[in-house]
């Protein structure tokens, strides 16, 4: 990581610290990503005031059992949303495999058999920007794990429309290129590793 980089890191480290409440929050992850999602998962409060929305790269011809994985240390209802389903405040939204999860206009739940995005389906770039249109500057998007470049463009497009931009530190990442592809672009307003992230995370404040 550039000197350039670090300095522009802790400059918007800095000023995320602020507190700042969120009506969503999306989370991407892949190869690598599931210790520190459960890490985070597990942090969030009964109190917890966002919706949240989760994309991980998953085989699209198996069943995910990611939602049973995560459920026993989610103190917040969790569940994979049908389409047009309400994106509601204190609920975990996962997307299901083989579909692209986005936001719509009205804050309901679209999925998608669009072609693969950077390999993938669903698609963590396709989350972070639909949601970025809706949400701007009350969306908090957070990268983990992942081995290749998925998510990138999506903080761009989040911090364009004035929300916030979390990523996993690369260090604790089992598989770091992800995160290092949103460093590398710039787009990242804090790097956490999994524990700070968590703390920041469940210390939210409830929406306004």
């Amino acid at each position: 990581m550039s000197r350039s980089t670090v300095r522009q890191t802790v400059d918007a480290e800095a000023r995320t610290n602020a507190p700042r409440g969120y009506d969503l929050v999306v989370i991407g992850g892949s190869a690598g990503g599931l210790e520190a999602l459960s890490v985070l998962i597990g942090a969030l409060p009964a109190r917890f005031a966002p919706a949240v929305m989760i994309v991980t790269h998953l085989p699209p011809d198996a069943p995910s059992y990611l939602v049973q994985a995560l459920a026993h240390r989610c103190a917040l209802p969790l569940l994979e949303p049908d389409a047009g389903e309400r994106i509601l405040p204190g609920r975990v939204h996962v997307a299901p495999p083989g579909y692209h999860m986005l936001v719509e206009v009205d804050r309901t739940v679209a999925l998608s058999t669009d072609a693969a995005v950077r390999f993938s389906r669903p698609s963590i770039d396709v989350l972070f920007e639909s949601a970025a249109a809706v949400y701007g500057a009350r969306l908090l998007a957070i990268l983990l794990s992942g081995s290749n470049d998925d998510g990138a463009h999506g903080l761009e497009c989040v911090r364009a429309f004035g929300g916030t931009a979390w990523v996993q530190t690369p260090e604790t990442a089992g598989s770091p290129a992800m995160p290092l592809a949103a460093i590398e672009r710039g787009a990242a307003d804090a790097i956490y590793n999994p524990e700070t992230m968590a703390m920041q995370l469940a210390a939210l404040p409830a929406s306004l």
